[in-house]
């Protein structure tokens, strides 16, 4: 391998491509690297400020794509991406979770006979309501390397009919960029800022169209979240779809106890949710983040593509009803917090594993 591009497009991608970025660049400096953004998610709150925090450069190319459906979305990066593939022409594209451009990656690159490798591979809610399944199912049945996570995913692509000498399971790389960053959360000055003390507030984040596009549902969370500030503080960095929804509804706040902030960098809100007497989300990345730190979490969701982190972890599923998101939240705050799991290969080594399969397969 001596050409290696890597995808990004939203912001979850950023904690799965640094490790891999960083540590190319100290083990293969032979290896030309170009990052490559998408631009779905790509303004200050949601990308630049986490490319600093993650000590990533600025991307080599962005192609500015922007918001749109998933239809409109998929195609504008397959059609700004193709003639960056064909000037590069890279020997292997590295894309990396769920979203939009990581489907739209993988098609450009197969359709152009290049390699492609997915980071995270093999991740299933068994839900194709949720547009991140038919991304990941689709992204996987196209991809040349398949590195997974967890063993659950490696079973789940068995059972797709995936070769397994295209599996490799090298472990969690979100847990990496955490690792990273951990000596340094004491730079952060959020606690301070907000007036918390460890291990007595409840962090909260939810984006989630299912949770947060529906008023009543909606309406619904956040009464939940006002009876759980009576026993604790919350504070919830609202996401700008999450904020807008919010605002169509004219809602606002009505209790000191229940803190609504602008989105965090990383550092920052990784400070808040280390912190935390619990973690309240419908995020993906965040449940196996609190998995690692022994946090309890509970997700808002039906399911979940990382069940390891309930078998395994500390995460629980709950429904969006105001009483099951109440009674669990106190249940929590009212028990001792046990100490954290410990989930294989979740060791903060993981990009130097995916770089040995590159270096090899490629």
């Amino acid at each position: 391998m001596q050409n290696m591009a890597i995808l990004v497009g939203a912001r979850p991608n950023y904690m799965k491509a640094a490790p891999l970025w960083r540590v190319a660049g100290e083990e293969a400096p032979d290896v030309t690297r170009t990052l490559v953004h998408s631009g779905q998610h790509y303004d200050r709150q949601m990308s630049d400020v986490f490319f600093g925090d993650l000590a990533m450069p600025e991307p080599d190319i962005c192609l500015n794509v922007g918001s749109g459906s998933h239809a409109e979305q998929t195609a504008r990066v397959m059609m700004a991406l193709e003639p960056v593939l064909v000037d590069l022409a890279p020997d292997v594209l590295v894309v990396v979770g769920d979203v939009n451009s990581t489907l739209a990656g993988a098609l450009t690159a197969a359709k152009l006979g290049i390699p492609v490798a997915h980071v995270e591979a093999g991740l299933r809610s068994f839900d194709r309501a949720m547009p991140e399944e038919i991304n990941r199912m689709a992204t996987d049945a196209i991809s040349d390397i398949l590195l997974t996570s967890c063993r659950d995913a490696d079973a789940n692509l068995a059972r797709e009919g995936v070769p397994a000498e295209k599996v490799h399971f090298v472990g969690n790389i979100m847990i990496d960029s955490l690792v990273q960053v951990l000596p340094h959360l004491e730079r952060s000055d959020i606690l301070d800022d907000l007036g918390l003390g460890k291990e007595r507030y409840v962090c909260v984040t939810l984006h989630r169209p299912s949770n947060v596009d529906d008023p009543v549902k909606l309406k619904d969370i956040m009464d939940a979240l006002y009876a759980v500030s009576d026993q604790a503080p919350v504070v919830f960095p609202v996401h700008p779809r999450t904020r807008k929804a919010l605002d169509g509804a004219g809602w606002t706040p009505a209790s000191d106890s229940l803190r609504l902030l602008e989105p965090l960098g990383y550092l920052d809100f990784m400070r808040l949710t280390t912190c935390s007497a619990a973690v309240i989300t419908d995020s993906g990345g965040i449940q196996e983040e609190t998995s690692y730190l022994g946090i309890p979490c509970l997700t808002v969701r039906e399911n979940t593509e990382r069940p390891v982190t309930i078998t395994e972890g500390t995460n629980r599923l709950i429904g969006a009803a105001k009483d099951e998101i109440v009674g669990a939240a106190r249940e929590i705050l009212a028990a001792d917090r046990p100490p954290p799991p410990e989930i294989e290969l979740w060791d903060g080594k993981t990009a130097g594993r995916i770089l040995e399969v590159l270096t090899s397969a490629v």
